[in-house]
Formats: C-alpha cells, structure tokens, sequence
C-alpha cells in the first residue's frame, strides 16, 4: 500500500497528537514562474518521487493534505509488521515445548499497541516534511485541486506547474453489503484505534491483510474467523502455498470459512458486536468486525476531469508504460494507478515517474514485481505464478523445507521454494513457503531480472545453513537433472573414459623398465 490522499484521513493512526509530519509544513510560498514538479499526496510514492526530482535540481512542491508518511508509515506496513511481530513471539513462546522450552504466556495488548506506537514514533522523522526538504522539495499542507493540463488550487491558491505527479495512493474498500455501514466496521486504517483485543473478531476477505491481521490476532488471543468467498485463501498464490497458510491459520485457532461470501451484517444495538450472515445460511457472531476487501484508489476531488486525466474502469488513474498519463504533463505512480499495490513498487515507480518527468526520459516500469504476505509461514513469490497451469513451455523445480537444514534445525519444515523455468533453465518465477521467504525471494528477482539460469544460481557459494538453501538446491536439482539426460550424459560420460585413457596412458609412459615388469 502507498500514498495518502491529499485530504485529512488520520483516522487510524496508533500515534495521537501532532507529529512532524503533520507540524513541520511549510507555507505555500509566492509563485514566481511554474513548479517543475507538482506532487499531489506525501505517501511512499509521493516522497520519492519528491526526492528523487528535487535531487536532480527540479523545483519541486510536494501538497499533502493531512501529513506525509502515507498508509506505510500510520496504518500498513510499519503498524501491520509491528502487530504481527508481537503475535510471532506469542506463539513461538506458546509453541516452544515442541524444543523443550516450555513458558506461560500472558498477552498485554495495551503493551502491545505501545509497541507498535514506538515503531512509528521511531520511523516518522524519515518520513517527516523536514526530511523532505534536505532534499530541496518544498512540502506544503494543503488540499490540491487540479484546474486545467498544467494548473491547480491549492487551498484558493493558484499554482502552476511544468509537470505533475498525482500520488495519492487508495484506501480500504467498503462493499455495499446490508447493514455493514451500521456495523462499526473496522478496517486496516481503522483497526489500530483499538485499545481492548476483541474476543470474537470476524474478518471478511482471506486476502493478504485478512490474512496477516487475522493470524495476528488470533495469535494474540483473540478467537478470530476469517470469512472468504473463493475456496482458497490467498488465492492469487500458488494454491501449495495457500494450502500451507490455511493449516497455519487453523492450527492457531482460526476459524476459516471458504467459498460463501458475506450476505448480510446484522449489528446489536447500541454496540459494535453483531452477527454476519454468509450466503450459505451459516451465522457467524463477532464483538469486532474487519473488513479486508480491497483497496480503491483516492481520486475524488482531485480535478483530474479538469487536467485531462483519464481513468480506468476501477477508477484508477490510466498510465502507459513509462507512467505517464494521458495528459502528457501530469505523471502517476503508487497504489492510484491499480493493482499491483504495495508500497517498494509505489517508491520504485515513483522514482521512474519523476525522472521521465523531469529529465525527459523514456524509461519503462519493471515487469519483475516481488510480493511478500507476512503470515507464519511467509510467503513470497515473484515473476511467472508457480502451480499447476503453467504457460506452455515452463516446468518448475520444488524443493521441500524438509530437505533445508535450517528449516529442520529449528522445527519448521511445513514449506518449500519452488522455481519456475523456461525451456533454457532460465529462471521466470518463483515461490517460496517458509520463515524469512521475503528475504530468500530478493536472490530470485535480482535472477528473474537479469535472465540468469539455474546453472548461475547453483554455481554461487551460498552460506550454510540458512533459509537460501532452498533457491540454492532448487538451482543445483535442476542443473543434475540436465547432466542426466541422455544427450547430455553421453558427452560427460565421454569425457570421463577419455579422462581415465589419458591418465592411464600418462601413467605407464612414466614408468621406469623395472615399474612395468612388475605391473605386469
């Protein structure tokens, strides 16, 4: 997830009160000629694509409405990977007997918010209007609104620019199921305005977040149902992979209910619990509700009918290769311009944005997009999706973490990695199911990029014992299985005898008169 709108959603934040990043913006200051660069929202996209073009000497305003840091900062990745940290030492604490580590665990979740809390007290500062400007971006607070191609008002204020980056990113999806808008549904903004863990929470959507926060939770105490219209969880991800998250889920109590959506919500009076009704009849109650449906882009309000932007038919800012859109003047970048979203492609992006816009470049978006769902076991893939309808022409090469010493050393061998290969052994795609996939994924995107084959992977030194293990014998299998090929093996088998007959015949030309009598 990335950006935030150009308008005041804080709802959500862990943190109270005034921050830097909502404090430290500057007035908007007299207008002599046009910006170079006018940046619509201070999320992830936003700040880079700030920075990037400030750093390259662009004058550069950057208007954010509520404060920068975006939905990574207050109310995603670093609130999220905060929570689900909590939750991991719970259950590694509750789990330990199976190590001989046997400890009562007593959840403080009050402690817990305040954990999370200090993770975006620390991170902040980065993220904050100050940091912006060492770069030589000017970051005002304000409500931008485009008025014409290369125009917009900035709180009744005029301002002109050269080129534009609409950066506003998107917020939870809210369906329009019966009774939810009466429900006090909380959603992955909203959740972290908790105080109290739920007893019984209910999350709609098996996705990503539903699954992260739903496993955290539970984890945490709470008795948490996830309810899922499709009939796998992740589904999306190799269906391996899925299949392993789901037992994870269960196996830390959750109740997951696949393939019946939710029809209706029924809340109680005068509180937030209440009872969802699935479309199969099934009646599932809840003290909080989570809703984790999707994400639609911020782009109300932005004058983009004005500007000559033009959207797709999910709402979503239309842009080309190179993230331009079509007006040739105004550039996006982040969750606005649809899915994939996550928040290391909204910054990527963003950097190649303003770059093309500032510098007149050309320069395209990467096709190779790493993804990482943080549940226990991970998972991660990248490029060519692994399972069992491959494109014509792939085959993949599984190893299982039964078969990765790390994963035995520390009892956690319910995973595998798997590669997607082309006919040349050139690696296009990967998963990986397992503690730490992210980090074994970054080996394979950096292959996938520079169309590097499995022979290139196996003939890296690798460290031992670590979770890489699993790239690395991927690797190795598929290369042993080349040189077992009938073709193959006849030529190495070739070079053997011929090896053998020259060491042969090199060892009785050196033999003294007496040596070869007594050979023979």
């Amino acid at each position: 997830m990335s950006g935030t709108v150009a308008g005041p959603t804080v709802s959500g934040s862990p943190v109270a009160g005034p921050t830097a990043s909502e404090a430290g913006a500057a007035p908007l200051p007299p207008q002599e000629q046009p910006w170079d660069l006018l940046v619509v929202g201070g999320g992830t996209a936003g700040l880079v694509g700030a920075q990037t073009a400030a750093r390259f000497g662009a004058r550069v305003l950057l208007v954010e409405r509520a404060r920068t840091g975006g939905d990574c900062l207050w109310t995603g990745c670093v609130p999220s990977k905060s929570l689900l940290a909590a939750a991991h030492l719970a259950a590694a604490a509750r789990d330990g007997g199976r190590l001989g580590v046997l400890a009562a665990v007593d959840v403080g979740f009050p402690e817990v918010v305040e954990h999370v809390r200090a993770a975006i007290r620390t991170i902040e500062p980065v993220d904050s209007p100050a940091a912006i400007e060492e770069s030589g971006a000017v970051v005002v607070r304000g409500t931008a609104t485009f008025t014409g191609p290369g125009s917009a008002d900035v709180d009744g204020r005029h301002v002109a620019f050269r080129q534009a980056l609409v950066a506003t990113g998107s917020g939870p999806a809210l369906p329009p199921i019966p009774g939810l808008d009466r429900a006090g549904a909380l959603t992955s903004e909203t959740v972290w305005d908790l105080r109290e863990l739920p007893e019984r929470l209910v999350v709609l959507g098996g996705g990503t977040i539903g699954c992260e926060l739903g496993q955290a939770f539970a984890r945490l105490g709470a008795q948490v149902s996830v309810v899922h219209s499709h009939e796998q969880v992740l589904p999306r991800e190799d269906p391996d992979a899925a299949a392993l998250v789901r037992a994870a889920l269960e196996g830390d109590g959750v109740d997951v209910l696949t393939g019946s959506r939710a029809a209706a919500v029924e809340p109680d009076p005068g509180g937030p619990g209440g009872t969802v009704v699935l479309a199969d009849g099934r009646r599932v109650g809840y003290d909080r509700l989570l809703v984790a449906l999707g994400r639609t882009p911020r782009t109300r309000g932005l004058g983009l009918d004005a500007a000559g932007v033009e959207l797709d038919g999910h709402g979503c800012v239309r842009v080309d290769a190179h993230l331009r859109t079509t007006n040739p003047r105004i550039w996006a970048a982040g969750d606005v311009t649809g899915p994939p979203q996550f928040t290391h492609l909204a910054g990527v992006r963003a950097a190649l944005a303003a770059s093309n816009a500032v510098l007149g470049l050309r320069r395209s978006v990467d096709p190779v997009v790493p993804r990482v769902t943080f549940t226990s076991p991970e998972v991660a893939a990248v490029g060519v999706r692994s399972g069992p309808r491959l494109p014509a022409g792939l085959r993949t090469e599984t190893v299982q973490h039964h078969h990765v010493d790390r994963a035995v050393t520390e009892g956690e061998t319910a995973g595998f990695t798997r590669l997607v290969l082309d006919s040349r052994s050139r690696i296009v795609g990967a998963t990986i199911v397992g503690p730490r996939a992210g980090e074994s994924l970054a080996e394979v995107a950096l292959a996938i990029r520079q169309g590097l084959r499995t022979r290139d992977v196996a003939g890296t030194t690798h460290a031992y014992p670590t979770y890489g293990d699993g790239v690395w014998s991927a690797a190795i299998a598929d290369v042993r299985r080349s040189l077992a090929s009938p073709a193959v093996a006849g030529v190495v088998g070739g070079l053997v005898r011929l090896r053998r007959g020259w060491l042969d015949l090199r060892g009785r030309a050196g033999r003294t008169p007496g040596q070869a009598r007594s050979a023979r």
